[in-house]
C-alpha cells in the first residue's frame, strides 16, 4: 500500500505528474469524462480508424498529422457552421459527403480534388444546402490539438519497443467496429527477424565483397586461357564501392528474372543463362576462352534445380532468439527460490505461532511466559511512544527489558518507581493542572445523566405538540377470535422484548462497579489537583476508562479492563482499586497504557512538539546543505593544491641517502668494548661487582659505556640532519607551505564531514511523527529497529540507566498485513498454478521452505533477532536482486555496527550482576597474589630460609570463602530514577509538589552565594554550536 501512496504516478489524460496512484486514477476518470463530452461523436470513429496501426513514435507528431488531415474534413453527423451564398452564417449537421478527384484539363494540368457536403440546416425542416469545404467550419473549441491529444491518449495504447504500432483499446474498438488484427509486418517478432536478416545480409555482403572485387576487378586476357589475373592497384575506396554496387545490381536483376518467370508460368527457366546441365542439380562452370565475363566463386559449383522441376523450397526460419536477461532489481518473488533458510526467530510470548526448537525456547526471557502474542505489538508501540516523547512526559528514557520487567513485577509488595511515573506522567498530559487553567486536552464522550434525560423528555414533548392532529379513527369492526389472539401475541412479544432488554442492561451493569466507585468522585477535578497518592491515580484511571466506555469503538475493551480493576462483587474504594491494579495481569496493563498513550496524541503538547521537530529538521537540512557546499568547495581547492604539489614534487624530492662504508656497530670503541667484555666475564660470578687491580669497584662501568655510545649515535644523527638541511633545494619553503595548506584543507574537509554526520544524527532524532521501518523481505514481513529514528541510539545520555548502552537492542519482525498476504502470498488458485508451473512450488510452500520453522503469517504476530550472528545470517539470506530486499539489506548493512553493538550491550546488561561478582572475585585473588609477590621481593631468600619469610607466607587463597547470607533478589528496573522530573519539576510525578517557600527563605536563598548551575540535559547530538 505504501507503493501506491508514493507521488510518482502520472495522469495519462491530462499529463499531470507527482500524483498518488488513487489521485491519478481519479484524474484519469474525470479527464476521460470531459474528453467524451467535448470530442465530437461523429469524429471518433474516423479518427480511431486513421490512428489504428500508425507507427509514428511520438504522440505529438501523430496528433499533428491527424489534425492536419481532419481540420478541413467533415463527416456525417457532425455539427458545423456554414456560410451561405448571401454571406449568412447558419448552423447545421452534415448529412452526406461526396469526394471528387482531380480532372485533367486540355492543357494537361490537373484540377485539385474537392469534396461536396449535403448539410441539413437548423431552423427549417427539410432545408438543406450543398456546399464545399471552403464554406464549412467547426467551432474553435470543439476540435483542437489538446482535445485530440487527450482523446488519443484515452483510447489508444502503444507497446514500449521501437517501431511499435498504435493500437485502439479493445473495448473502444468493439464499440466503433474497428479491426484489431495486427498485420504480420507490424508484429514484434517480425520486426526482430527483419533486423536480423538485414544484419546478416550486411555481414554477407561484406564477406563476399572482397571475393567479387578480386574476381571482377579486371577481365582475363586471352593469353591466360581464361585464368585469374590479379587486379590492378587502384584507390581502394572508389574501387570497392563500384564493384559492390555492380554486384548488388546483378543480384537485383537475377531476382527480377526469377519473379518474371514465375509470373509467366514458364516451366523451363534457364538458370544463369545456361540450358545444358551435365549432372542433375549440379552447375558446371565452363568459362569461354575469349569472354571477359567470369563467375564469382560463390556462384561456381552451385547446386541448381534440374530442368522441368520448378520446386520452391520453404525458407528456413532461424530459431527464435533467447529471451533477454532480466534487468535487476525485479519483484522479489519472481527470483528463483533459494536453498538458504532465514535464521530462526525468537518470540516474546507463551503462544508463538509455531513451536520453536529447544534452543529458541531456552533463549526466551522468563517474563515471556505470561505475555500473549496479541500483546507484543501494543507493548512495543507503548514503549516507543514513551521514549520518543519522553521530553513531553518528563520521563527519563528506559530500556525495553526494564519496561517489561516493570509491568510484570510492579506491585504493592515490590513498588517500582518507573511503574508509577509512567502512569502519572501520561495522565498529567491529558488534563492541565489548576495552576495552568485545568483545561482538558482530549475529546471525551459524554456521560448520560439526569439533565440529558430531562432535555430529551422536553424535546419529545415539543415534537408531540407540533405533530398534526391524527385522522379520525375508522369505524370499529366486529372483533373475532383470531384478531384477539393476534393482539394478545403482540402484547406478549413486547413484554418479552422489554424483559430481555432489562436483563441485558442489568447484566452489563453487573460487569463492573465503576459507576458506584465514581458516584461521589470527580476524576477530572482530582487529576487537576494531582492527587496521585494512596491509590489516587488508579481511581482516576478508572474514571477515565469508564467515560471512554461510552464510546462504541472502545466500549468492549474498556468494560473488560474495568471488570478486572473494579469487579462487581467487591466494594470499590481507593484501597481495593489499588490492590486490584497492583495484581493486574501484564496483558491488561499493556492495554491500559496503550489507550492512554493513544489519547496523548490528540493533545496540543504532542502536536506542538511534532511541529517544533519539523521546523528543527528544516533548519538542520539547511545547515547540512551549507556544510555540504563548504565540503565541495574544500575538495575542489584540495584538488588544485594536489595538482600544484605534483608539479613541485620532482624538484623537492629528498636526495637518496648514500650507502655508508661502515656501519654503526663496526665503530671501534676500545674502552667500552673492554669494559663490556669484562662485565660479561664477571657476570658469570656469584653476583659480585667487578674489581680492578687496585681493588676499586666498577659497578657503573657498563652504564658509562652505554652513555658514551648513545652520545656518539646522537652526534652522528645530528650531522646527518645538518647535511640533509644543507642539501635541501631552493623551493623547499614554498613546498612546505603548500604541504601545510593541503593539511589545513584536509582538516577542513574532515570538520565538514563531522558536522554533516552530526546533522544527520540530529535529523534522525528529530524525525518523531512515525516509526520508520527498515524494510520488507520477499514475503512482505516488516523489519523494525526502534532506535532507527526519534530517539538517541542508547537513550538519553543523562538517564539513570544510560550505562546500559542500548534502548531496545533487537530487530523486530512483523508479519504481512491482510492486503499484502492476500495479494502476494495466498493468491487465487489460478495464479498459484502459474507460479508452481514456473518455480515448481506455490508461494506458501516457498514461504514455509525459506523461512524455516519460525514463520509468521499476519500483522499481529511478532518475532525478533537479538544476536549479532543472527543479524549477519539475515543479511546473507536477503537477495539484493529484489526490490524489497535490496532496500532492506542496504539499511541493515548501513546500521549493522550500531545494531550489533546494542545487541552485545543488551546481552551484557541482562547478565550484568553475575559477571560483576565473578570479576570482583578475580580482581580480589589477583590483588592477593600481587601482595604476596611484593612481600617476597622485600624479603628475598638468600642462602637459607629465614624465619621472617616463613612467617609471612600468604594463606589467603587456602582459606574458604565465607558463605554469603541469603539476600532477596533485587529487580533490575528498581535502579531507574526519574532524574528529568526531579531536575525540571523538583519532585516526582507521583508525589505532590512541595509547598511554596516563605519570603524569608527566598530572600536568604537570594543572599546566599550562587552555586554552579546544574548541567542542562539535552539529547545526544541535539546540542548545536
Amino acid at each position: 500500500m505504501e507503493f501506491y501512496k508514493q507521488r510518482k504516478f502520472n495522469c495519462q489524460i491530462t499529463g499531470h505528474s507527482g500524483l498518488t496512484f488513487f489521485e491519478a486514477i481519479e484524474s484519469e476518470r474525470a479527464g476521460a469524462a470531459e474528453v467524451d463530452q467535448a470530442f465530437p461523436e461523429a469524429l471518433k470513429g474516423p479518427v480511431l480508424r486513421r490512428v489504428q496501426f500508425q507507427t509514428v513514435s511520438r504522440i505529438d507528431s501523430l496528433v499533428d498529422q491527424i489534425y492536419d488531415e481532419f481540420k478541413t474534413d467533415y463527416h456525417p453527423g457532425e455539427a458545423v457552421t456554414v456560410i451561405m451564398s448571401d454571406a449568412e452564417r447558419r448552423h447545421g449537421i452534415v448529412r452526406d459527403k461526396t469526394r471528387y478527384g482531380s480532372k485533367v484539363l486540355p492543357d494537361g494540368t490537373l484540377t485539385p480534388p474537392y469534396t461536396r457536403y449535403i448539410v441539413g440546416l437548423d431552423g427549417r425542416r427539410g432545408d438543406e444546402a450543398v456546399l464545399e469545404e471552403s464554406n464549412i467550419y467547426r467551432d474553435r473549441k470543439v476540435f483542437t490539438k489538446s482535445v485530440l491529444r487527450s482523446f488519443i491518449k484515452k483510447t489508444v495504447s502503444r507497446e514500449a519497443w521501437n517501431g511499435a504500432p498504435w493500437l485502439v483499446k479493445s473495448d473502444v474498438a468493439e464499440q466503433y467496429h474497428i479491426d484489431t488484427r495486427v498485420p504480420s509486418n507490424l508484429l514484434y517478432n517480425t520486426k526482430i527477424m527483419e533486423r536480423k536478416q538485414l544484419q546478416a545480409q550486411k555481414r554477407q555482403s561484406q564477406n563476399h565483397s572482397d571475393f567479387s572485387t578480386l574476381l571482377n576487378s579486371s577481365p582475363s586476357s586471352p593469353d591466360a586461357g581464361g585464368g585469374l589475373r590479379l587486379p590492378e592497384l587502384k584507390p581502394v575506396k572508389s574501387h570497392k564501392a563500384k564493384h559492390i554496387q555492380l554486384a548488388q545490381q546483378q543480384r537485383q536483376q537475377l531476382s527480377q528474372e526469377k519473379n518474371q518467370l514465375k509470373i509467366n508460368g514458364s516451366s523451363k527457366p534457364r538458370h544463369n543463362g545456361f540450358s545444358h546441365h551435365p549432372e542433375a542439380g549440379q552447375f558446371q562452370y565452363l568459362p569461354l576462352p575469349n569472354s571477359p565475363f567470369k563467375f564469382s566463386l560463390s556462384m561456381r559449383n552451385q547446386t541448381l534445380t534440374p530442368p522441368g522441376h520448378n520446386v520452391t523450397q520453404a525458407p528456413v526460419q532461424p530459431p527464435p532468439p533467447p529471451p533477454p536477461p532480466p534487468r535487476y532489481p525485479i519483484e522479489d518473488l519472481q527470483l528463483e527460490p533459494s536453498r538458504s533458510t532465514r535464521p530462526a526467530l525468537r518470540f516474546l510470548c507463551n503462544d508463538p505461532p509455531v513451536q520453536a526448537d529447544q534452543k529458541g525456547q531456552k533463549a526466551r526471557l522468563p517474563v515471556s511466559e505470561k505475555i500473549l502474542m496479541k500483546t507484543v505489538g501494543p507493548l512495543l508501540e507503548t514503549w516507543d511512544t514513551l521514549n520518543v516523547y519522553c521530553e513531553i512526559f518528563k520521563l527519563d528514557s528506559f530500556t525495553f527489558d526494564d519496561f517489561i520487567e516493570t509491568l510484570h513485577s510492579a506491585s504493592d509488595d515490590e513498588p517500582v518507581q518507573l511503574f508509577d511515573e509512567i502512569h502519572c506522567s501520561v495522565l498529567k498530559t491529558l488534563v492541565h493542572s489548576e495552576a495552568d487553567g485545568g483545561a482538558v486536552q482530549i475529546h471525551l464522550p459524554d456521560v448520560e445523566g439526569e439533565d440529558d434525560e430531562e432535555d430529551k423528555e422536553g424535546e419529545e414533548e415539543e415534537e408531540e405538540e407540533e405533530e398534526p392532529e391524527p385522522e379520525p379513527a375508522p369505524r370499529a369492526t366486529r372483533a373475532t377470535r383470531s384478531s384477539l389472539a393476534k393482539v394478545e401475541a403482540e402484547r406478549l412479544a413486547a413484554e418479552a422484548a422489554a424483559a430481555e432488554k432489562e436483563a441485558e442492561e442489568e447484566e452489563a451493569a453487573a460487569v463492573h462497579s465503576a459507576e458506584a466507585a465514581l458516584e461521589d468522585y470527580d476524576w477530572i477535578d482530582e487529576l487537576r489537583k494531582r492527587n496521585f497518592k494512596e491509590g489516587g491515580w488508579q481511581l482516576i484511571l478508572v474514571g477515565l476508562l469508564y467515560q471512554l466506555s461510552k464510546d462504541e469503538r472502545r466500549q468492549a475493551v474498556c468494560e473488560e479492563l474495568l471488570a478486572q480493576i473494579v469487579p462487581p462483587n467487591v466494594e470499590a474504594t481507593k484501597e481495593t482499586v489499588r490492590e486490584h491494579y497492583s495484581a493486574l495481569d501484564i496483558n491488561y496493563r499493556v492495554q491500559v497504557l496503550q489507550i492512554i498513550c493513544m489519547l496523548t496524541m490528540e493533545t496540543k503538547a504532542v502536536r506542538g512538539y511534532m511541529e517544533d521537530c519539523s521546523e528543527q529538521m528544516t533548519k538542520y537540512r539547511k545547515e547540512k546543505i551549507e556544510w555540504q557546499r563548504s565540503r565541495k568547495q574544500a575538495v575542489e581547492d584540495l584538488k588544485v593544491l594536489n595538482e600544484q604539489r605534483k608539479i613541485l614534487l620532482p624538484d623537492n624530492m629528498p636526495p637518496s641517502p648514500p650507502q655508508e662504508a661502515t656501519k654503526l656497530d663496526d665503530v671501534k670503541m676500545t674502552d667500552a668494548e673492554d669494559l663490556s667484555h669484562a662485565g660479561d666475564d664477571d657476570s658469570d660470578d656469584s653476583g659480585a661487582p667487578p674489581v680492578t687491580a687496585r681493588g676499586r669497584s666498577l659497578r657503573r662501568a657498563d652504564d658509562r659505556a652505554a652513555e658514551r655510545k648513545r652520545k656518539i649515535e646522537e652526534e652522528i644523527e645530528r650531522k646527518k640532519e645538518a647535511e640533509a638541511a644543507a642539501k635541501m633545494p631552493k623551493q623547499s619553503k614554498q613546498f612546505i607551505k603548500l604541504l601545510r595548506d593541503i593539511e589545513k584543507k584536509e582538516e577542513e574537509i574532515k570538520e565538514c564531514e563531522d558536522e554533516i554526520a552530526t546533522l544527520d544524527n540530529d535529523l534522525r532524532e528529530a524525525d518523531c511523527p512515525r516509526t520508520r521501518v527498515l524494510g520488507k523481505d520477499r514475503f512482505w514481513n516488516r523489519y523494525y529497529w526502534f532506535e532507527r529514528n526519534g530517539m538517541p541510539y542508547g537513550g538519553l545520555p543523562t538517564s539513570s540507566t544510560a550505562e546500559a548502552g542500548y534502548a531496545n537492542g533487537c530487530i523486530w519482525v512483523q508479519g504481512p498485513d491482510e492486503l499484502e498476504r492476500e495479494g502476494y502470498i495466498d493468491m487465487p488458485e489460478q495464479y498459484q498454478k502459474e507460479y508452481k508451473a514456473k518455480f515448481n512450488m506455490t508461494v506458501p510452500e516457498r514461504k514455509k521452505l525459506e523461512e524455516g520453522a519460525t514463520s509468521i503469517s499476519n500483522a499481529t504476530q511478532w518475532g525478533y533477532f537479538s544476536e549479532p550472528k543472527e543479524l549477519d545470517d539475515l543479511i546473507n539470506w536477503l537477495d539484493s536482486r529484489g526490490f524489497n530486499e535490496m532496500k532492506l539489506r542496504k539499511e541493515l548493512v548501513s546500521f549493522r555496527e550500531k545494531i550489533a553493538t546494542h545487541m552485545q550491550n543488551r546481552k551484557k546488561y541482562l547478565s550484568l550482576p553475575d559477571e560483576e561478582e565473578a570479576s570482583d572475585d578475580k580482581e580480589k585473588e589477583k590483588g592477593d597474589e600481587d601482595k604476596d609477590k611484593e612481600m617476597a621481593v622485600e624479603h628475598p631468600v638468600t642462602n637459607g630460609t629465614s624465619k621472617g619469610t616463613s612467617k609471612r607466607k600468604s594463606t589467603r587463597a587456602v582459606k574458604a570463602a565465607p558463605t554469603p547470607d541469603p539476600t532477596p533478589t533485587i529487580l533490575r528496573c528498581t535502579q531507574w530514577t526519574n532524574g528529568m522530573a526531579l531536575e525540571d519539576l523538583g519532585h516526582l510525578h507521583s508525589e505532590p509538589p512541595p509547598p511554596a517557600r516563605s519570603r524569608k527563605q527566598s530572600r536568604k536563598k537570594e543572599a546566599a552565594p550562587e552555586e554552579e548551575p546544574p548541567r542542562k540535559k539535552t539529547r545526544q547530538g541535539t546540542a548545536r554550536r
